[in-house]
Order: structure tokens, then C-alpha cells, then sequence
């Protein structure tokens, strides 16, 4: 395969890992796979209109102000993704027929439409890698620090998908690994009137997920992947007020862990 050395992104456009320093020592690490919405220039606008780019298949609405004011309310290191999913999604394994996807729920992505092996390529150096760059430097530093990592992957869902109305207000997402998921599930039960779904409306899988597989599973990690509902994070008081609550949480959850393991 012919690789392109042309670079996808100017020397003026955003890194794709935008990135909140650890400053607590925190065993939390953040992650916001689909933080963001951008094109590169060098994409145009991939055939879509801009309510199309604006709407859920280009990115987790709300779900980078809910991990930024995590990360800061913990101390703790996050990566947020810069660019929009539609390019190359960084919670997908490269290669997989969802990395880049040529229909995204019922859009049809004209950009995506018969892509070339190279430009797959070129996407997944410059967008895939730099993110994935930055988590993984961070897992080396703490390694070096014998500093601990507690994964936290953070997501959002539309409230409707195809049709189908979606009654959660948080998902809580695992795989082989339940201990974390399972106490926070508890723990957000507690509050009766929220709807959480455990597994719901995703459930992490090797060809759906990428972060908590790498970050999570192989590395001997404990982690959840969070699924926040979009029309509960339209304002930016909702982000802050979800991210208060999940940093109440989170340590809770991980202390009851503890005290099982103990």
C-alpha cells in the first residue's frame, strides 16, 4: 500500500489530543474519545451539511465539558479527542468497518464513500495515533511512578436512535472486567430517580470499543466506560453538574473495591 506523506492536518490546526496534566496524582485517567466535532481543512466538510456535522454522528455532544470538569474536580489527567469521529474514530480499532465509517446511523458520508487504503492510512497517523500517543505516554509516566490507573472512559448517547426512544440517563459500560462498573452501578441506583442501564444502550465489545480494551483490559486496569444522554448535557450547568456527581462517585466506587478486595 502506497502511503501518503502529505500531512492531513496544517501546522496552524488544533493537536488531535487536546490534554489536562495529572496535578493530584489522581489514579484517574480521563478519556473523551469523541470530544470534539472538527474537520481537518484538508477534509473540507466530507460532502455533509453543517446541521449534519453538528448532530450526534459527528461527536459525543456534551461529553467533553463533563470530562473536563472532571478531570479538573479530580485532579486528574485527561485526553480529550479533537476531531470529529467522522474522520477516523479513536474508539475504534483501525481497520474495522466502523473506523471510518461510510454511513453513520442513516447518513450516508460521501467523504468516506470508496477510501482509499492510503488515506485511511493518513487519517490514522495524523487524527488515531497523536491521541493514542498521548494516553499511552501517560500510562508510561505512571508506570515509572508506580502511580496507580483507574480508567474512565466518557461518552454520550442520543436520545433517540433510529427511531428507538432511549429511557436511560447514564449507561454504565464493561466487558470481561465488572468490579468498577458494578460498584458504580450500585452506587447511581441509590439516586431513584435516575434510569441507568447497565450495558445500556452499548456494551463494550473488541470491535466496538478500543480505549477500555487497550487501556483498560489489557493493561491489567480497572475501568468503565460512562454513556452520559445528550439532552441531559445541552448546557454547560448540566456538564458541570453531571461531573460533580461521577466525582463523588468514582472514588466511592473504588473504595468499595477496596474494601471487597480487603
Amino acid at each position: 500500500m502506497a502511503m501518503n506523506f502529505e500531512p492531513l492536518l496544517a501546522p496552524d490546526e488544533p493537536s488531535p489530543a487536546e490534554v489536562l496534566p495529572d496535578s493530584a496524582k489522581s489514579p484517574f485517567l480521563i478519556t473523551c474519545d469523541h470530544a470534539g466535532k472538527g474537520l481537518p481543512r484538508a477534509l473540507g466538510d466530507l460532502g455533509l451539511s453543517e446541521s449534519e456535522l453538528s448532530r450526534h454522528i459527528a461527536w459525543d455532544v456534551g461529553a467533553a465539558g463533563v470530562a473536563r470538569a472532571l478531570g479538573r474536580r479530580l485532579g486528574a489527567f485527561a485526553a480529550l479527542q479533537t476531531y470529529s469521529r467522522l474522520a477516523i474514530d479513536c474508539n475504534r480499532r483501525p481497520g474495522v468497518p466502523t473506523s471510518i465509517v461510510e454511513i453513520s446511523e442513516t447518513t450516508i458520508v460521501p467523504g468516506n464513500q470508496g477510501l482509499a487504503p492510503a488515506e485511511a492510512a493518513r487519517r490514522e497517523r495524523d487524527i488515531f495515533k497523536p491521541y493514542h500517543v498521548a494516553i499511552a505516554n501517560e500510562l508510561a509516566r505512571r508506570a515509572e511512578a508506580k502511580q496507580p490507573t483507574v480508567l474512565i472512559a466518557v461518552h454520550s448517547f442520543t436520545p433517540t436512535f433510529k427511531g428507538v426512544v432511549r429511557p436511560w440517563h447514564v449507561g454504565v459500560l464493561y466487558n470481561r472486567d465488572a468490579r468498577l462498573a458494578h460498584a458504580l452501578l450500585e452506587l447511581l441506583r441509590e439516586d431513584a430517580e435516575l434510569v441507568v442501564g447497565d450495558n445500556e444502550p452499548y456494551a463494550v465489545g473488541d470491535l466496538t470499543d478500543y480505549g477500555v480494551v487497550e487501556y483498560g483490559e489489557r493493561a491489567g486496569n480497572l475501568h468503565v466506560e460512562l454513556e452520559l444522554r445528550q439532552d441531559l448535557l445541552a448546557e454547560a450547568a448540566a456538564q458541570t453538574a453531571w461531573a460533580e456527581r461521577l466525582s463523588q462517585l468514582l472514588p466511592e466506587a473504588l473504595a468499595r473495591i477496596g474494601a471487597q478486595s480487603g
